[in-house]
C-alpha cells in the first residue's frame, strides 16, 4: 500500500468511526419515534456573573447527515460556529429563547432558565411531540419531556441545541465586550474569571451584570 493509499484508508476509517458515533448519538431520537417531531432543548449561561441565559430548541430531520455534532463544550469555537450554521440550515425547525440579567435577578437563574426554554419552544413555530432535555423537566409545558442526564453528550438533538445556544450567546458577549472593554467579555463570556472579578472591583458593575450573583464579591469590598 502506497503512502497515499494509507492516508486515504485512514481518512475512510475515521469517517466510518464518526458515522458510527453519530448513529449512536441518535439513539434517543430513534427510541422515541421515527414519526414524531422530537425536539432537543439545552441552555448556556447559567453560571456567568454578567449577560443573559440562552436556551435553544432544535428539531433535526430524520435523515440528518450532519457529522461531528457533540456537546458544545467539547468543540472548538471555530467548529461550533461551522456546526451552528449547518444545523440552522438543515434543521426542520430551530429557535432561541433568552432571559436577561434583570430577569435573572428578579426571578432567580433557575426560573429564568425555564422561561428561556419555554420561549425557545414557543418560537419554534411548530409544536414538538416530545422534548429531550438536558437533565431538567421544564415546568408549565404541556409536551412530553424526557430529561437525560448529560444529555448534550448523549443526544444529537440536545447537543445541537447546546451548539446553537452557545454560539449565539458568545456572539452577544463579544458585542458587549466592545461596549464594556475593561471586562474581557470576549474572552470570559461573563464568567467569573480572575480578570473579570478584578475589573468589577476596579471599574464597578455594568448594566448587564447579575447583581444577585455579585453579592459575595461586592460585600468583600
Amino acid at each position: 500500500m502506497t503512502k497515499k493509499e494509507e492516508r486515504e484508508e485512514k481518512r475512510r476509517l475515521k469517517l466510518e468511526a464518526e458515522k458510527e458515533r453519530m448513529y449512536a448519538l441518535f439513539s434517543y431520537e430513534r427510541e422515541y419515534g421515527e414519526n414524531l417531531a422530537i425536539c432537543g432543548i439545552d441552555e448556556v449561561g447559567r453560571g456567568p456573573l454578567a449577560g443573559p441565559v440562552y436556551a435553544a430548541a432544535v428539531i433535526l430531520p430524520k435523515d440528518c447527515d450532519i457529522l461531528y455534532i457533540n456537546d458544545s463544550k467539547k468543540l472548538s469555537e471555530k467548529k461550533r460556529e461551522t456546526l451552528s450554521a449547518e444545523i440552522r440550515e438543515k434543521a426542520v425547525a430551530w429557535a432561541i429563547g433568552t432571559a436577561d440579567n434583570k430577569r435573572i435577578d428578579e426571578i432567580n437563574i433557575l426560573q429564568a432558565t425555564y422561561e428561556a426554554m419555554r420561549e425557545a419552544i414557543k418560537n419554534l413555530g411548530i409544536k414538538p411531540d416530545i422534548l429531550l432535555n438536558d437533565a431538567v423537566t421544564i415546568p408549565l409545558v404541556d409536551i412530553k419531556q424526557i430529561p437525560i442526564i448529560k444529555g448534550d453528550a448523549k443526544s444529537a438533538s440536545i447537543a445541537s441545541a447546546s451548539i446553537i445556544a452557545k454560539v449565539a450567546r458568545d456572539s452577544l458577549m463579544a458585542e458587549y465586550a466592545k461596549e464594556y472593554p475593561e471586562y474581557g467579555f470576549e474572552r470570559n463570556k461573563g464568567y467569573g474569571t480572575a480578570e473579570h472579578i478584578a475589573a468589577i472591583k476596579e471599574y464597578g458593575v455594568t448594566p448587564i451584570h447579575r447583581m444577585s450573583f455579585l453579592k459575595s464579591i461586592l460585600e468583600r469590598e
